[in-house]
């Protein structure tokens, strides 16, 4: 074999590993976003269970309720200002600064945790400020996977990506019960700033190349591409994409019911299973390795997104009524039903949003990104905070085994409607021939 063969061959053979390995740009970014959603579902979860569990008495479902709602304001409140800050700012900059913010917020509380008893609003407080950070990163993070991937890795960039909320939910849905159980509130708080200083840490030892179009290091657009000025406002990004409008209505109608599963989960662990933090992370860790799995096979399903979507939905809502069902004997609606229900539910998760991110990736403009990507997660998060109100009031009066009868009800319809959406959908622009090596490949 020669040496121009062999080269080849490693060169092919390096191609085939995850997406990962080959590019350590990507990696160390999808590290820290690991590790920055990790702290926050650790710190939402255990601070759910901590109120269902040990503080909140007999408002349980409204404290929870409060509790969560709070947790998504600033996703909703700060899309305007999320869009223009990554526009205009070096997306390195802005990842490494809503970390190291989010790491000296936890930190601070953890010291105040251990100094004297924590005031209920500083719970609150914090959770807003942590939020607020995690508000910023992700959007971010979304936006600058084409600068750090070739087109041809975008799905499997976005299959990653996604799959840091399966992770989170594994790691940080599985801890906080758990910690909360061991070590109090406190234990949590400080594991959160620990993993929001290290991913601030990754991002600062990764160089980011500049992409055409993306801000430079002193925050204005390469001189070769159009100002920021010339980006369309926010209003007008969906207007002029209406399938892409109708699929994203059609997602923020299912999460008023599907995110009400992190209100309804520890009240039927509480009041039904009659179980510890232990059975919460167990549900937790479920809901997460099946949104794990979902994320790293739902690009190999058959099928039109919408149709894949609309599948998915209906399979979900069959989930989530699957512990509520009367008639039922004991052990068909304990935790074993639970923990498999979350598990389908997960997944279906996860395959939704491997297909439908990757599609959204190629049918908005580079230049809409930031906004889109901003105005996508305001959207899908203005359902949580109504969602979590709602269904913590109701889980003070109805029973949690009814509560999952409807959310179930509640997504079907939505289903359909997704699926009639596919009747309009445009065909994505095909994606490019790989290059010779990624961009970011640094082997």
């Amino acid at each position: 074999m020669t040496a121009t063969e062999a080269a080849g061959t490693a060169e092919a053979a390096a191609t085939r590993l995850p997406l990962v390995l080959r590019n350590r740009r990507f990696a160390a970014v999808w590290a820290a976003q690991v590790l920055t959603q990790a702290a926050g579902r650790m710190f939402q979860v255990g601070a759910v269970w901590w109120l269902v569990g040990y503080a909140a008495g007999t408002d349980r479902g409204l404290a929870s309720g409060v509790f969560l709602a709070v947790s998504t304001l600033p996703a909703v409140a700060l899309a305007p200002l999320v869009a223009a800050l990554i526009a205009r700012r070096p997306h390195r900059t802005v990842l490494g600064a809503s970390a190291a913010v989010a790491g000296l917020v936890a930190l601070g509380t953890a010291g105040w945790t251990y100094a004297a008893t924590l005031p209920m609003a500083v719970v609150y407080g914090a959770a807003l400020l942590l939020a607020g950070c995690q508000a910023v990163f992700d959007p971010c993070l979304t936006t600058s996977v084409p600068e750090l991937v070739e087109d041809a890795d975008i799905e499997a960039a976005t299959g990653f990506e996604l799959a840091t909320q399966s992770l989170a939910g594994l790691a940080g849905g599985l801890l906080g019960p758990l910690v909360v159980d061991g070590a109090g509130l406190a234990g949590i708080v400080a594991g959160c700033a620990g993993a929001y200083l290290l991913a601030a840490a990754l991002i600062a030892a990764t160089r980011f190349p500049t992409a055409p179009g993306a801000p430079t290091a002193d925050g204005d657009a390469p001189a070769d591409d159009a100002p920021p000025a010339g980006r369309r406002p926010l209003r007008r990004i969906l207007a002029e994409l209406p399938f892409v409008r109708r699929v994203l209505l059609c997602f923020t109608a299912a999460n008023l019911f599907t995110t009400a599963v992190f209100v309804v989960m520890p009240l039927y662990t509480r009041t039904v299973l009659h179980a510890d933090g232990s059975t919460v992370a167990a549900l937790e860790a479920a809901l997460g390795a099946g949104t794990l799995v979902g994320s790293f096979t739902g690009g190999r399903l058959p099928g039109t997104p919408t149709a894949v979507g609309a599948g998915c939905l209906g399979l979900m809502a069959a989930a989530l009524a699957l512990p509520g069902l009367p008639g039922l004997p004991a052990p068909a609606a304990g935790q074993a039903t639970a923990v498999g229900s979350m598990a389908v539910a997960g997944w279906c998760v996860g395959v939704i949003g491997v297909r439908f991110v990757a599609l959204f990736q190629r049918l908005v403009p580079a230049t809409d990104r930031p906004g889109f990507f901003a105005v996508m997660q305001a959207l899908l998060g203005a359902t949580f905070p109504v969602s979590s109100l709602v269904f913590g009031l109701l889980g003070d009066h109805l029973s949690p085994r009814t509560l999952c009868l409807v959310q179930a009800l509640g997504v079907l319809p939505v289903a359909a409607a997704l699926w009639w959406t596919g009747r309009y959908a445009p065909e994505p622009a095909p994606a490019p021939a790989p290059a010779a090596q990624p961009i970011g490949d640094e082997r």
